[in-house]
């Protein structure tokens, strides 16, 4: 019998990003801000809205590519309200395009800023009720985007962010994932 962690087994798509993305490393601007992005429209929603919508997103949001979406205007705003693939809040929609605005404009790129958050030697969680919501490090992560402009990264998001991207593994101690990473990724070329 194959183990994963609780919340992973309700739905094939929760399965598969469980199974072969979340917790695994994500570097590089794009991916990151990708990721910061999705979580950012997930605070209030199922994540599992967000996976249904999210080439939809890709779609809209070209790609993620930060350069092309720090250079949305208005126009570009409209288009996102209107677009019914999408989580389609205004304030959210904002933020994304302020987010990449402000990825653009750190020295370092985004992926350097929150990689130095990562935490390698966090606790293993025997069970989910050992995975914390926010830590210490996902509040000062949460800080440090919003001095840079960055918005909807409150502490909550931050860890939620840490956790999808690998700077923390709260897979919990039987999960296939933590305990035989190989069974689960998908095949070269996949």
């Amino acid at each position: 019998m194959v183990v994963r962690c609780a919340w992973a087994t309700s739905d094939p798509l929760y399965v598969a990003y469980h199974d072969q993305e979340w917790g695994r490393p994500v570097h590089g601007d794009d991916g990151v801000y990708e990721r910061v992005t999705l979580e950012a429209f997930q605070s209030g929603l199922s994540w599992l809205t967000i996976l249904r919508k999210r080439e939809n997103f890709r779609r809209a949001f070209d790609g993620f590519a930060v350069h092309q979406v720090a250079g949305y205007g208005e126009a570009d705003v409209a288009r996102l309200l209107a677009d019914p693939g999408i989580v389609r809040n205004r304030a959210k929609i904002e933020a994304a395009v302020a987010n990449a605005r402000a990825a653009l404009a750190l020295p370092g790129g985004l992926s350097a800023l929150v990689w130095q958050y990562a935490d390698p030697a966090a606790p293993v969680p025997k069970t989910m009720a050992d995975v914390p919501a926010i830590t210490p490090a996902s509040t000062a992560l949460a800080k440090d985007l919003k001095r840079h402009g960055f918005r909807f990264v409150g502490p909550t998001t931050a860890y939620a962010l840490m956790q999808a991207i690998g700077l923390v593994n709260d897979h919990i101690a039987d999960c296939v994932v933590r305990t035989d990473p190989d069974a689960v990724r998908p095949p070269a070329g996949a």
